[in-house]
C-alpha cells in the first residue's frame, strides 16, 4: 500500500502544535485548536498535529479519590467536569474540525477526551480536508492510572487512512510501546506515524527515532506545554507541593531513518515544523520494510480481532 503522495513523492509541511488546552473548558479549547490551526496553516502546514486530550485536558495529578475500596464526593466531582467538557462523536465538535480542515486544506490529527454514555475515551481523530471525513482511534490500553478514568479501545477504532499527505496512522502515547499495535499499523501502510502523547520524558524521543527506524516512516509526535495558569484555581494537583501536573513539551518530527528533523522542543507554547519529502520513506526502504522483505510471514502471523467487544 504506497499513497499517491508518496508515488508523486511531493513536499509536505508537517506542523506539531505544542500548546496547552484550557483545561475542562471545550469551546475555549476548541477556540484555542482553531486559532492556532490557522496560524500553521497561513505558515503553509499541510498537516497539523495537535497534542493527546487536547480538547479538552489531560488531567495530569488528578487522583479522582480513588484508592483501593474507596472513593471521594470530590474525585466523583473532578471526573463529572471531565466528562462535561469532553467530545461527542459525532457531534459538532467532529464537524467544526471538518470545516476548519477544509477552510485551511490541511490534514489535521486532533487528541481529543471522547465520551460515550457515561464512558470516556482517549480518542485520536484524523481529519482529511479533500474527503471531508474524520478516522477515529481509541487507546487501546490507558496508561497506569488513566485507567480510572478511561475505557479501553477496540478493533474497531485502528483506521490507517490515506489523505492529501499520505497514509496516515496514529498511535497515542505508550500505544507506541505495544509491538503488535505499532506491527498492525506498519502492515496498514502507515507512512506517517502520528503520536499524539503527555510523555515529556528525555527516553520518549528515543522511542520516536525507534519507531520511524523500525516502520520506515515519518514520525509526528505532539505533547502539550502546560502551566498552572493553563489549570483552574481549585484544581486539587495546585496545592500539592509533590504533585506533577505541568509538562514541558517534548514535540518532534522525525524522518524514516530516525534522523531527527524538527524538535524537540522544550520549556514554551511554539509550533514545531517540517518540510519533507515523502520520497524518503520509499528510499528508506531498500534495506528494511517491517512487513515486506524484511518479514518472514511464514514464521510470524499477525492477528487482530476488528469485532465490537461489549461495554
Amino acid at each position: 500500500m504506497i499513497s499517491e503522495a508518496v508515488k508523486t513523492g511531493r513536499p509536505v509541511n508537517i506542523a506539531a502544535v505544542q500548546a496547552a488546552s484550557v483545561a475542562f473548558d471545550l469551546d475555549a479549547s476548541l477556540e484555542k485548536l482553531h486559532a492556532r490551526t490557522r496560524q500553521a496553516a497561513g505558515d503553509g502546514a499541510d498537516l497539523i498535529v495537535f497534542p493527546e486530550a487536547f480538547l479538552s485536558g489531560y488531567p495530569r495529578g488528578l487522583t479522582f479519590g480513588a484508592t483501593v475500596g474507596s472513593r471521594t464526593t470530590e474525585g466523583r466531582d473532578w471526573f463529572a467536569r471531565c466528562w462535561e467538557s469532553s467530545v461527542d462523536l459525532p457531534g459538532p465538535v467532529a464537524e467544526s474540525l471538518v470545516e476548519l480542515a477544509a477552510e485551511t486544506s490541511a490534514t489535521l490529527v486532533v487528541g481529543v477526551i471522547e465520551r460515550s454514555g457515561g464512558t470516556l475515551y482517549c480518542t485520536a481523530l484524523t481529519v482529511d480536508p479533500v474527503h471531508s471525513r474524520i478516522a477515529k482511534h481509541r487507546k487501546l490500553m490507558p496508561t497506569a492510572a488513566e485507567r480510572i478514568m478511561w475505557g479501553q479501545g477496540d478493533g474497531t477504532t485502528m483506521p490507517v487512512i490515506e489523505t492529501p499527505v499520505g497514509r496516515i496512522g496514529a498511535a497515542i502515547c505508550w500505544e507506541s510501546y505495544m509491538p503488535l499495535y505499532r506491527t498492525w499499523l506498519y502492515s496498514q501502510g502507515t507512512e506517517i506515524y502520528a503520536a499524539p502523547t503527555a510523555d515529556a520524558r528525555d527516553e520518549w524521543i528515543a522511542t520516536m527515532r525507534h519507531v520511524a527506524l523500525e516502520g520506515r516512516c515519518f514520525v509526528v509526535s505532539c505533547n502539550q506545554y502546560t502551566t498552572a495558569d493553563d489549570y483552574p484555581a481549585d484544581y486539587p494537583a495546585r496545592n500539592d507541593p509533590a504533585a506533577e501536573f505541568t509538562t514541558r513539551g517534548g514535540s518532534c518530527i522525525i524522518g524514516p531513518l530516525g534522523e531527527v528533523l524538527a524538535g524537540p522542543s522544550y520549556g514554551q507554547e511554539g509550533i514545531v515544523t517540517a518540510t519533507v519529502d515523502l520520497r524518503a520513506i520509499s528510499e528508506a526502504r531498500l534495506d528494511f520494510d517491517p512487513v515486506g522483505h524484511y518479514s518472514r510471514p511464514d514464521v510470524f502471523t499477525l492477528q487482530t480481532n476488528p469485532a465490537q467487544q461489549p461495554k
